[in-house]
């Protein structure tokens, strides 16, 4: 009876360190999520002040008066329009054939076999390493001496031939599928590129969705190099450049309620897109990471 008490009692402690350690870790880890999503908000709630209130010495957190004709002011923006319209140019091609290009170097990396296969996959792999400042003057030469500076081509050929990350995440997806499926079909008479579309393609269309949903989020927020090979150009300014350009339409301060309202309008598609397909991106890289 003594020992049935005490292994209670023990059992009882443990419980209770139990729940307190819970609460602790879900009381850090609210913390965190209001320090993440608090700047989201408040670029919502700056969208809204007025430029008095975005320049004053004292921190505002609400404006005093909702000014919701900011936003009606950034719609009626042509320039707004036409970075929205370039930077879908850029996205689709380079999704539509970037994908395409990613998912055959997939493909040939898991289930093909041919000679330095390994070699040449950790030396694709290790260009993730080098940033692009570092290649950006190599590039920006290279498009210059064929003519292609000041178009939107630049940004639409690199990512056309392929993204190293998806390709990547697509070889870890399909390593898990049996070799047995190439070498069946092979004796049934297919050709390798049919095994692949007929076969593999379908069997890595999540994956290949979830990559694309990632790489659209980074095609549609960037701005180095939009900046760097576009030049002065305004008619093909993305989204990101037009909004750099509301930096500068005040000679003294900027505008900060219509940037932070056409950031509100940029941030948009990427967010929808990520509640949407969010459990299929943390699948997919769930399941890129223990498969080998």
């Amino acid at each position: 009876m003594a020992n049935k008490k005490k292994n209670g009692s023990t059992g009882e402690v443990l419980s209770t360190k139990s729940k307190v350690a819970n609460v602790i870790i879900m009381v850090l880890l609210f913390a965190g999520a209001i320090i993440m999503v608090f700047p989201l908000f408040y670029m919502i709630f700056m969208s809204c002040m007025t430029m008095r209130e975005t320049t004053s010495v004292n921190f505002v957190l609400f404006p005093e008066v909702w000014h919701w004709e900011n936003y009606a002011e950034v719609a009626q923006d042509e320039n707004f329009y036409q970075g929205v319209l370039n930077s879908i140019l850029i996205a689709v091609p380079v999704l539509v054939i970037g994908c395409f290009t990613s998912s055959l170097a997939a493909f040939s990396f898991a289930k093909l076999r041919f000679r330095g296969k390994n070699v040449f996959f950790m030396c694709l792999l290790a260009t993730m390493m080098i940033p692009f400042a570092s290649i950006m003057i190599p590039q920006y030469i290279m498009f210059s001496r064929v003519g292609l500076l000041n178009t939107l081509l630049p940004l639409i050929l690199p990512g056309a031939l392929g993204n190293i990350s998806v390709i990547f995440f697509l070889r870890q997806n399909l390593a898990g599928i049996p070799s047995t499926l190439v070498e069946a079909a092979l004796i049934d008479g297919c050709g390798y590129f049919k095994i692949y579309y007929a076969i593999f393609l379908p069997l890595m269309k999540g994956a290949l969705a979830t990559q694309a949903i990632l790489w659209f989020m980074g095609i549609w927020n960037d701005f180095l190099a939009p900046q760097v090979f576009i030049g002065q150009r305004q008619k093909l300014f993305t989204l990101q450049l037009v909004i750099m350009q509301y930096f500068e339409n005040n000679a003294t301060v900027a505008d900060y309620p219509i940037i932070m309202t056409a950031s509100v309008f940029s941030m948009l598609p990427t967010l929808i897109l990520f509640f949407i397909f969010q459990r299929f991106i943390i699948e997919s890289v769930a399941l890129s990471g223990i498969k080998g």
